[in-house]
């Protein structure tokens, strides 16, 4: 029988079990763990968290990475619903501190239409960040048309709805370990 779930009124199918999330999650940390091993204390990265959707993905990967890193957060939404609105609300933390001049690790739940990604750019090239390195956990590359290169890519879905694993529908469904789609 197949696992589902129901939030709100919709009515969703086991898409991607939590062992292939974390074995894609392993693999990344692998390669950024190889291309960040001359990170020191004086001169590391900072992971650059999206709100709410990429915070599971964020501490899974944090968890795994063997250099210094420092860690910040900044809310980002696009959606509502079901839909990408393509516009993109950013809200800056308080705490973020200078980026200027500094190595930026954008960490994002899902990649579809790019807007937020783009938006980020723009951001982040505007408080004079150095480097700025995309690493995210979901790639729809037959919706991805923006020109903004994406370093860690953990796994390419095709252009369906999903939840699970920190992405919502409507506030719901972030905490499940597993990815759903959309059942139609």
């Amino acid at each position: 029988m197949e696992k589902k779930i129901t939030l709100h009124d919709k009515t969703f199918k086991l898409y991607i079990p939590n062992e292939d999330i974390e074995k894609a999650i392993d693999e990344i940390a692998s390669k950024m763990n190889r291309d960040f091993s001359d990170s020191t204390d004086s001169h590391h990265p900072i992971m650059l968290c999206t709100l709410n959707g990429a915070v599971l993905y964020a501490a899974e990967l944090l968890k795994r990475l063997t250099f210094p890193v420092e860690f910040k957060a900044m809310k980002l939404s696009s959606y509502e619903g079901t839909q990408s609105t393509g516009k993109v609300k950013a809200e800056l933390p308080a705490g973020i501190g200078d980026l200027n001049g500094k190595t930026v690790i954008v960490v994002e739940d899902i990649v579809d239409t790019g807007n937020t990604i783009v938006a980020m750019k723009q951001l982040l090239e505007e408080m004079g960040v150095e480097r700025i390195v995309v690493c995210t956990l979901l790639l729809k590359p037959e919706v991805y048309k923006k020109d903004v290169k994406l370093d860690y890519v953990a796994m390419s879905i095709p252009n369906r709805f999903i939840v699970g694993f920190g992405l919502d529908y409507n506030e719901l469904g972030r905490n499940i370990k597993d990815i759903y789609v959309l059942d139609q």
